[in-house]
């Protein structure tokens, strides 16, 4: 763990990390095996990181991978075709636009972080990072959503911005760590990330929030086009 940094933080994250999990569990049909996939897969991460496996920077290949390589497998897997009719005939579009609200303490957390100089501004909302945008029109656009005051159309915008926006702000998460490729933050770079809980933002939040928006956009495309 980050030495004298507020205990406020990390369990505020936690909190988050928990409440990511639940979201998606509920918007997903309650898919109980994956779910407890997800947590283990947490906890691994967790103890890696506690253990002070991933303050290790300089290795080649960077350990840093065994997050991000396992993430992205698994997210491409999760679109795959019979995957993607399990999404059709489970998911509940209300909820899983109503959990990106979990972007919100996740910018609350990174400008703490940067504060005690783990992160760079540019992983803020003071810097490159609009995500709190999506954190903050969640909960609106999921009530519209359920109220039907927009259609799937204005729906299927929001999740292509929102997809836009994590993906741009984890480039630049990767592109500003302690790794041989670092290119930005070299005054302040991104350390927090490499230590629990906070391991878990690109572990866990981070692969989930990317797939639901995917999988959310193939969904309302799809349903777009029947209707046409």
């Amino acid at each position: 763990m980050i030495d004298l940094l507020p205990k406020w933080i990390s369990v505020l994250f936690i909190a988050t990390v928990l409440l990511t999990i639940a979201f998606f569990h509920y918007a997903n049909g309650k898919p109980k095996n994956l779910t407890i996939f997800i947590i283990i897969w947490s906890v691994i991460q967790s103890i890696l990181a506690y253990l002070g496996f991933y303050k290790v920077t300089d290795s080649i290949p960077p350990r840093f991978g065994l997050v991000l390589l396992p993430a992205a497998l698994i997210i491409f897997y999760g679109l795959l075709p019979k995957q993607q009719k399990w999404i059709f005939e489970k998911r509940n579009t209300t909820i899983s636009t109503f959990s990106h609200v979990v972007r919100l303490p996740v910018e609350l957390v990174l400008y703490a972080l940067f504060t005690h100089k783990m992160v760079p501004e540019l992983m803020t909302f003071e810097g490159r990072n609009y995500d709190i945008l999506m954190g903050i029109t969640a909960p609106i656009m999921g009530w519209l959503f359920l109220k039907k005051k927009v259609n799937k159309l204005i729906l299927l915008g929001w999740n292509t911005t929102g997809l836009l926006l994590v993906l741009f702000i984890l480039f630049n998460g990767i592109l500003s760590a302690e790794l041989p490729f670092q290119q930005f933050g070299f005054d302040q770079p991104n350390r927090g990330v490499m230590y629990f809980p906070f391991i878990l933002l690109p572990a866990t939040i981070v692969p989930i929030v990317i797939w639901t928006h995917i999988s959310d956009i193939i969904k309302l495309r799809k349903e777009i086009k029947s209707l046409r």
